[in-house]
């Protein structure tokens, strides 16, 4: 039943439709890939109450969703994720996310996975955990509206590939990137 009400929920957001969910809950969900994709209608979404201790796939995610405002990601396990390729790539109305409980150790890509956050101005990844990352290509392309950006923890030494990673960036400024991974500064500047 949980399975066909979610189904028929993300069928009407597709149709722009005003539609605001405030939570979906489903247990044992692997795959979350384009879950929420292209849902341009969908306003605010509530994830806390969702079971995704066995959640290994967030790919392209919440990508597109071009009205999300509010998202609630606040008890969203992400431990056993691998793959979070362009989660919120095209979110172009967020301008706040709050991912301080994200666990990312076993995350492998994260590549265009801000990108084109059109709106989007201060980012804390101080949390996120990327020495097992080989792939951060794009991850904050055209991101035109981010100031400030804490990525002091990230660690580049297994990233094979790290192509335009702050590309159509124009208000980040090297003063305002916490980054202690000389190869991720180099790229701010690179980009410019």
């Amino acid at each position: 039943m949980m399975k066909k009400l979610a189904f028929l929920i993300l069928i009407n957001l597709k149709k722009k439709e005003k539609f605001k969910i405030l939570y979906i809950f489903k247990n044992n969900m692997i795959n979350c890939n384009f879950m929420f994709f292209e849902c341009s209608s969908l306003i605010s979404l509530d994830l806390s109450h969702f079971n995704s201790t066995k959640v290994k796939k967030t790919e392209f995610m919440f990508a597109e969703c071009l009205s999300l405002t509010n998202l609630n990601l606040s008890n969203f396990n992400t431990k056993n994720v691998t793959h979070m390729t362009a989660m919120f790539g095209g979110c172009s109305s967020l301008t706040n996310l709050d991912l301080s409980s994200f666990n990312t150790e076993n995350v492998i890509k994260m590549s265009g996975m801000f990108c084109n956050c059109l709106s989007l101005a201060n980012l804390d990844l101080s949390n996120f955990n990327t020495k097992s990352v080989t792939n951060m290509n794009h991850m904050f392309n055209r991101c035109p509206t981010l100031n400030s950006l804490n990525i002091s923890n990230f660690k580049s030494e297994n990233t094979l590939q790290m192509n335009e990673l702050f590309n159509g960036c124009p208000c980040l400024k090297s003063e305002n990137l916490i980054c202690n991974d000389n190869i991720i500064k180099a790229k701010l500047n690179q980009n410019k």
